[in-house]
């Protein structure tokens, strides 16, 4: 399932979808249930929001094949995996911290795809790549910390970060075969079966919570998932994962700001600093992406 070029130019789905994630942690910071309740609702709202606007593409999940019900069940594995983890270090780190580790993305996904689907990168591409990660450190520097619980904080984000990487990797595969519609909505409905099994294997009261609760859930399928996630899904159609992948440059800057001003964990002079080198590392990486577009071939070969 190969397009030649994407409706509207994607920088715009882009910074839509940056915006968008920056606001993840601010809503889990905000919720008092269990970080896997929160994310099993957060699956099973997207997934409820979605369904009335793909049901004619419903009908061809009878043509996916088993090995691609296979890679979608790993995906979704993954990506429920990704936000019990990294949602978990939000309860033991600072934003900042956790948004960090969360911006080694692309280190793993780079190098993932370059076994996988042999793909390569500019020595410009790779200089913007390296610049992001230095300022994603910048941003972290006055945060970061060696103590028995943020370090736990820090380990869990690490983890997700492995995890999503993963997914990613599965979609830029099987995105090749099946639509960005169907596989965003059948691997959230996987993750959602995946959170509520963990729930009930732990226990967690998942009914009864206040409204204030409920709002949260569903801000968190609206605004990070579907104008995050499910925007990124859709735009693998067209880009190398690498480059969506470094668009999670942008959410330790968006999301430390929010950070500072909704619950007063303060910026330094380095972290701003860090903001600038990821800003000059994400334009420099895309300018080079755009200009080779490389996308539609490199999804070729992995099919």
């Amino acid at each position: 399932m190969n397009k030649s070029s994407p409706p509207i130019p994607t920088l715009i789905p882009l910074i839509v979808g940056m915006i968008a994630i920056s606001f993840a942690p601010i809503f889990v910071r905000y919720s008092d249930a269990p970080v896997a309740v929160q994310g099993m609702y957060r699956m099973l709202f997207t997934v409820v929001i979605m369904l009335p606007f793909g049901t004619r593409q419903l009908r061809t999940m009878r043509s996916i094949s088993r090995k691609d019900w296979t890679l979608l069940g790993l995906a979704g594995f993954f990506l429920a995996l990704h936000f019990l983890l990294w949602m978990e270090s939000l309860n033991y780190t600072s934003i900042a911290s956790s948004t960090i580790i969360l911006a080694l993305e692309p280190v793993f996904v780079l190098i993932g795809a370059y076994f996988v689907f042999k793909d390569r990168i500019g020595k410009i591409a790779l200089l913007g790549l390296t610049l992001a990660l230095v300022g994603a450190f910048f941003v972290g520097s006055g945060d970061i910390s060696l103590s028995g619980t943020a370090f736990k904080g820090d380990l869990l984000s690490l983890l997700g970060t492995l995890a999503v990487a993963v997914n990613m990797l599965i979609a830029k595969r099987i995105l090749t075969r099946v639509s960005s519609y169907l596989y965003s909505l059948i691997v959230f409905a996987i993750a959602f079966a995946c959170f509520a099994a963990y729930n009930l294997f732990v226990g967690y009261e998942v009914v009864g919570f206040p409204p204030r609760e409920w709002a949260i859930f569903m801000a968190l399928a609206i605004v990070p998932t579907v104008f995050g996630h499910m925007i990124f899904n859709w735009l693998l159609q067209y880009v190398k994962p690498t480059t969506i992948s470094i668009t999670v440059f942008a959410e330790p800057v968006g999301a430390s700001l929010l950070g500072m001003l909704l619950f007063r964990e303060m910026v330094t002079t380095f972290q701003l600093a860090g903001g600038a080198f990821i800003i000059l590392g994400l334009l420099l990486y895309m300018k080079t992406e755009y200009a080779d577009k490389p996308a539609v071939d490199s999804q070729a070969e992995a099919a």
